[in-house]
This record gives structure tokens, sequence and C-alpha cells, in this order.
């Protein structure tokens, strides 16, 4: 009998908080990952809180998503098996909700840079992100041990998706003193040098297997467009964008060389998102030019509020707002990501 409880207890401690049995990822990013922490800022002018947010998921309720529906960070962890994390600032996190789910640190407004996004008065920096996460770290070693938390931090995933507010919100805005200081090329290279930095941080608190989204072409969101004479893209940000992209893949490349373990990519779906802009009905949309949530002909609207007008089929907008997605395009953009980086599926139970 007591062998039978000495086995019992052995088998038992390798599921106590589900660290030992399922691989759960954690979420650094802007308002395009950001599920629920700017909402619970309260003095934050990016927040998702109001209809028509949130409209095609779950309850309708606005939920801190800035897209009608799901994040691409959702879709790809429900298509790879992995959980959704909640975000760092839901009431109900604990060590049991971090060991079976993961961490969402992503904040709208954010950037690479400290100082991007400051007209936002509050939201988190990735340098911030970091800091919380070390918090999180500390906690779920002094429940569960260093060395199993170290096995738990290493065989998460994690990705970093930041970058168009460090250009929109801050390098494109002549509030900002980065505007004046940097040109085109080194401002990118203050951005690599930072995030490189940043990337090395977390690869010391276990991060192993990693992946930064690229940028898409920012230069034809609705809002670049709204505010260009033509009603045309920007040519200038898209070139930034592209840039950007091309010096983040040089970096995670060279990271992967450098860092013990690490298997740091690169998500890259700036063609797709262009290719839907350029020939909107072959990939099923009907408009990509303009956001499905809108304040009639006023614009820009800048955020989707309850006197905003809806399109008639959201499915078919490739917009959301003037900065965001749709659920549609998300859906699109996380296909793209996982057949590029052949992403399999985790946490098989047979």
């Amino acid at each position: 009998m007591k062998l039978l409880l000495v086995v019992l207890a052995t088998l038992l401690s390798g599921f106590i908080h589900g660290y030992d049995c399922k691989i759960v990822q954690f979420i650094f990013g802007d308002s395009l990952s950001d599920n629920g922490n700017n909402n619970r800022l309260t003095k934050s002018f990016a927040q998702a809180a109001l209809p028509w947010y949130g409209i095609d998921f779950g309850s309708g309720i606005p939920n801190g998503r800035f897209t009608n529906g799901r994040t691409v960070a959702d879709i790809i962890g429900d298509k790879t098996g992995v959980p959704r994390p909640p975000p760092f600032l839901d009431p109900s996190l604990s060590e049991d909700v971090i060991l079976a789910n993961g961490v969402n640190f992503a904040s709208g407004g954010g950037g690479i840079l400290n100082e991007t996004g400051g007209l936002f008065i509050q939201r988190f920096s990735l340098y911030k992100q970091i800091e919380l996460f070390n918090g999180v770290q500390r906690l779920i070693r002094g429940t569960i041990g260093d060395e199993k938390a170290n096995k738990f931090f290493q065989e998460a995933k994690y990705v970093v998706a930041l970058g168009s507010n460090d250009f929109i919100n801050n390098y494109l805005m002549p509030v900002y003193a980065d505007s004046w200081t940097y040109n085109d090329d080194t401002f990118i290279s203050y951005l690599m040098e930072t995030l490189r930095a940043q990337l090395m941080v977390l690869h010391g608190m276990g991060a192993r297997q990693l992946m930064v989204f690229g940028l898409g072409p920012m230069g034809c969101i609705p809002l670049q467009r709204v505010l260009s004479t033509s009603g045309g893209c920007q040519e200038k940000t898209n070139t930034l964008a592209l840039n950007f992209n091309k010096a983040t893949a040089k970096l995670m490349d060279e990271l992967s060389a450098k860092l013990p373990n690490a298997s740091y990519q690169f998500g890259d779906a700036y063609d797709v998102v262009n290719n839907v802009i350029t020939n909107p009905k072959k990939y099923g949309f009907d408009n990509a030019d303009s956001p499905c949530c809108s304040f009639g002909r006023i614009r820009p609207a800048l955020t989707c509020i309850p006197a905003s007008r809806l399109c008639k089929d959201r499915s078919k907008y490739l917009f959301w707002d003037e900065y965001h997605p749709s659920d549609r395009a998300n859906e699109l953009i996380a296909d793209e990501l996982i057949r590029k980086l052949r992403f399999k599926p985790v946490n098989k139970t047979n």
C-alpha cells in the first residue's frame, strides 16, 4: 500500500500546476496582440473598451482586443494547440493560471522604444513588458522551484510583435524628438540595437523558441490613406516597414546563430497583406482601403465607438478600424505565418 501511494505521488507530481505536460506562450506586443491589458490601464488613451470592438468574439462585449474578433496570436495558438494566455492585468491571474496558459503582456500603443506612444499616457513598452515578465518568473520560481521553472520557461513559446507604433506613433510624428533626431536608416538601426538587447534579455530569462512578427504595409492602413492627399498608400511608410522587416530578419538569424539553443524566427506576412490590398477580390474581400467600423464621412475617426457605422459584412473588409485588421484578415495573416514557419501542433493528448 505504501509503495502504491509513493508511485501515485510521483506520477501526480508531474501534473501539479500543469508545468510538466503543457507548453504555453508568453506574448509581448502592441494593440495587434493586446487582449485586455490597456482596458485596465485607467489613464490610457489607447483602449478597446467601447462597442463595437469584440462584436464577433464570444458574447460580443468589448474584451480589450482592438478588432471585431480574434488577434493573430489567438488564431495561431488555437490552430497549433497552444492555450490563449490571459492578459497580465487580469484580476484572476494566478500561479496556476500562468502555468496552464502563459501570460499576454501586450499593450496598445506600446513600442520597442520606451518613448513610443507617449501621447497615449499609459501603455507598456517592451522593456516594461519584460520587467513584468521578470516578476512572473519570480512568482513561478517561488511556486515550483528553479529546476522545474527553468524547464517550464525554456519549453514555452514566445511571441514579440511590436514596431508599428515606433513609426506611426513616434518617428513619423513631429511631436516626438525621434522624428528630428534620426533619419530613416539611423532610426531603424536604433530600433535594431534596442530590440537586440531586449531579445538577449529574454534569452537570459529562458526564451528559446521565439518568433518576432514583421510589419505589414502600414502605409496602406486607412489612417495613412486618409491623411494622404491622393487617398493612396503612403509609400515612404511602406518602405520603412520593408526595411524594418529586412533588418529584423537578419537580426533573428544572427541571434539564432549566437545564442545557445536559440530558435529565433521572423514571421513575415507583408506580402500576403499587400496582395490583398492589390487584389482584394482574389482573397474574398470587397474592401481593402477603408475601415468596416467608421464614423460616416468623418475621417479619421481613429477608434470604433457606439455611434460608428458598421459595414454590412465584416468578413469582406480587410480593416476593422483606422489602424487594425479585421478578424478575417487576422486569420489570413495567421495562416500565412503557420505555413511559412511550418508550425506544428503541440500539447497533443493521445
